[in-house]
């Protein structure tokens, strides 16, 4: 008997703060048309005072919990993908535990910037097939405007707020090769670092830092590493992007979304894009599409879909699995 993952339920949550591209430009020197010109962004969505990446986390989580039909009491795995914790430790993922009042299994972060969503998706995978644990609650959720330079206007103008998450279940039985969660390609060059980074750290400089970036450079990488770990996951299956319903990627940037979508010959209505509505939410981006486009109606069960994403480290990543 084999063991597949599944995934059971989406859930998103945005802070209710929105600053437009308008907003920004009273902030900074910018423009909502230089702006949307060259990220397609139009606003993101601003943690409230005291709001922590837990709270968001804990809000996506449970209303992913609902579509799934199940409660806290089913979870026995929690992985929450963030760069921006609530404190250097415990793991966020243990006060996301604490909230739902979840007190048996395991709960932990993963740090992988952008692709931290992918890499504890993988993670979760792993563990469950392993029959570590049943069910997870897979989140990536960021308050990641509270680590941005406000006078930087080469990356405030990129960041947002704002969580999601996913329940997986491991199942036994005997399945198709392209059934449940399919397989994952995470990979990491930390010889690239400099180019993406936060010039701040407890055993560094002890303050919390802010995000620097060599924008033009980690757009070139980032084409290219993703475009080849989404060629990865297809050569395992035996797959072509013909066969992919939806395209949900990391909402980095519409310019590179058109990027990786055009050269590797996915259809543009076949692309999930929701950048425009609350930028790069790190981590939390890719859940976040992934629960609009289910919500929305545009992704089912039964769709085939595929997400990527690329973060500082440099880390990226692609993963093939059915709604």
């Amino acid at each position: 008997m084999a063991r597949r993952s599944f995934i059971l339920g989406t859930g998103s949550y945005l802070p209710e703060r929105v600053l437009t591209n308008v907003d920004l430009a009273k902030m900074v020197e910018t423009s909502d048309a230089w702006i949307q010109e060259r990220t397609g962004i139009r606003q993101r969505h601003i943690a409230a005072d005291g709001q922590l990446t837990s709270d968001i986390a804990t809000a996506a989580a449970s209303r992913a919990l609902e579509a799934a039909g199940l409660t806290p009491a089913d979870i026995d795995l929690i992985i929450l993908a963030t760069t921006t914790p609530d404190r250097t430790f415990p793991a966020s993922a243990t006060a996301v535990q604490a909230k739902l009042g979840i007190t048996r299994g395991a709960a932990f972060d993963v740090q992988a910037v952008c692709s931290g969503f992918l890499f504890a998706l993988a993670t979760a995978d792993s563990m469950l097939k392993q029959g570590l644990f049943t069910r997870a609650l897979v989140i990536g959720a960021e308050t990641f405007t509270r680590i941005i330079d406000w006078s930087d206007r080469g990356t405030c103008v990129l960041f947002g707020d704002g969580g999601g998450a996913v329940v997986i279940e491991v199942r036994e039985g005997e399945f198709a090769p392209d059934e449940g969660i399919i397989t994952h390609h995470i990979r990491t060059d930390g010889s690239k670092s400099d180019l993406l980074y936060v010039d701040g750290g407890v055993s560094s400089t002890g303050t919390i830092g802010h995000v620097r970036m060599e924008g033009n450079r980690v757009f070139k990488h980032a084409v290219a590493n993703i475009s080849a770990a989404i060629e990865a996951v297809l050569d395992e299956t035996g797959l072509t992007s013909a066969d992919i319903d939806w395209f949900v990627p990391h909402q980095a940037n519409k310019r590179i979304l058109d990027g990786v979508a055009k050269k590797l010959n996915i259809p543009e209505d076949k692309v999930v894009i929701t950048v425009d509505q609350h930028a790069n939410t790190s981590a939390a981006s890719i859940p976040l599409a992934l629960d609009h486009a289910v919500r929305t109606g545009r992704a089912k069960a039964g769709d085939l879909i595929l997400s990527e994403a690329m973060g500082g480290g440099f880390s990226w990543g692609a993963s093939l699995f059915r709604l």
